[in-house]
Formats: structure tokens, sequence, C-alpha cells
């Protein structure tokens, strides 16, 4: 990293109100030394139930098999995907689906809305530059992207970035569920309204829904503002700051500290 990189990446954790962090290693550590529990999650709320998923997971698409590993699990499902054709956004302009990327034994995963213009070109989901954006949250939480896992609801472009529609969704929802079955992240971040309501099953904005924990298919789940919309808004960064301490605080490890550097 070069001095304006540097520079550049003080003023993003400056923005988000972190003033320090700590030379202790032990923060960067990404093993949880104690399970949590609901009480240790503030405003918990139960999702979708167990049977939801397996009714998810079976609507014209094929179980993951629990006996395979992740990797497997997830090259099946990109294989049950191929060139789709499921929905009409094959036919709206989009090159080429995108799929995730991340570690396959994270234990944070985050789920965006849907790939844009460079994400289609390249193939990997927020490489633009909302996903600039969220590479600096995920490094502000200790983390690099390859140690995360990161997808977006849906896998093709819609065009011209345009919101996906509920057909959209319903075709490409049961491949992100498998995806999340493969990985068993312990925390999983939703970025923006779509990916929460789809999650949650709720109409409810992402104003109303972020700041709470959601038990979500053994995961515990932290809806956030969409890294696009923070660059639209850059006065919610410290909210949105706030949202992945809370994500932090369910893995078990502290936040980078606020006040003077350690």
């Amino acid at each position: 990293m070069d001095n304006s990189q540097l520079a550049e990446h003080l003023r993003f954790l400056q923005e988000l109100g972190v003033t320090g962090v700590s030379r202790d290693a032990k923060w960067r550590e990404r093993s949880v030394n104690s399970p949590t529990t609901n009480s240790q999650a503030p405003n918990s709320q139960t999702a979708n139930s167990h049977e939801d998923l397996t009714h998810k997971l079976q609507a014209g698409e094929h179980l993951v098999a629990v006996h395979r590993s992740p990797a497997e699990a997830l090259a099946a499902t990109r294989d049950d995907i191929g060139d789709c054709t499921r929905c009409k956004l094959h036919k709206q302009g989009r090159k080429q689906i995108v799929f995730g990327v991340g570690s396959l034994t994270a234990d944070l995963m985050f789920v965006g809305e849907a790939p844009g213009a460079d994400e289609d070109v390249q193939g990997i989901p927020f490489v633009g530059r909302a996903g600039q954006l969220l590479t600096k949250m995920i490094e502000a939480m200790g983390f690099t992207r390859d140690d995360v896992y990161i997808a977006n609801v849906i896998k093709c472009r819609p065009p011209e970035n345009r919101n996906p529609e509920p057909d959209e969704i319903d075709s490409c929802e049961p491949f992100l569920l498998r995806q999340i079955a493969a990985i068993e992240p312990k925390v999983i971040v939703a970025l923006g309204s779509f990916a929460a309501k789809t999650l949650l099953k709720t109409q409810s904005p992402i104003s109303r829904l972020r700041g709470r924990v959601y038990d979500y298919q053994g995961a515990k789940l932290v809806p956030t503002f969409h890294p696009s919309y923070l660059l639209r808004s850059p006065g919610q960064k410290r909210e949105a700051w706030e949202d992945l301490k809370l994500a932090l605080s369910l893995l078990g490890r502290e936040a980078p500290a606020r006040g003077a550097a350690q």
C-alpha cells in the first residue's frame, strides 16, 4: 500500500469515527472464543424457519448434499446455474453470471443486491466504486476480502442497474440460499434494502431493519446500508460502522478502538 492509498484509507476510518486501532494482534484473530446467545444479541428477531429454507432449496433446484465439502457444494450450485435463462435478465444485456467470491470457510458473509456494470464485466461481486468501499469496510473490521464470502441475491446485472424485480428475485434466491448453506457463516451482513428484505421476508425499509440482530438459518443476520448508498450519503457511514461493530461482537471480536491509538 503506497502513501496515497494509506492516506485515503485513514480518511475513510476517520469518517467512520475510528480514531485508533489496537496493537494487540488478538483482535484480528478469526476464532470465536465463546458461543453467542440471543441474550448477547440485542433486539434479536427470528426470521425464516428451517422448513422455509428446505422449501426454497427444493423449489426446482437440487438440495446441497450434506456430505459435500463447501467447495463441492458451491461448484454444484454454480454448475446448476449454468448459463442461466430462468428469468428475463439473460435477454437484457447481462454479460455473465456473477456468482460469489471469498473464503469457503468464512465466519462472515456479505450479501448484496445485484451486480453492476464493473461486476458484469469482471464476473466478481463488488469490484466497482461500491465494491471498493465495501473492501475498506471489511478491512476496517480487521479482515481481508479473502477472509469473508461475498455474494448477491441476483446473479445477473439488471439493465441500467435498475432494482431487481420480484420474478428475478424468485429465480435467483434459491442459489443464494445454497451458497449460505454451503458456507455456513456465523454472521451474515445484509447490504441494503433488497438483500435484507429478501432474506428477512419483510417490506420494512433498511432504516428500520438496521441496528438489530436477526436469527437466520443458524446464523446471525445484521442489516446495514448498501455501500452504494453510503457513497451518496456519506453522513450515514458512522451508522454503518455501528452495524459492522455489532457484527464483530457476534463473532466474539472487538472493534478497533475509538480514542487514542493504543
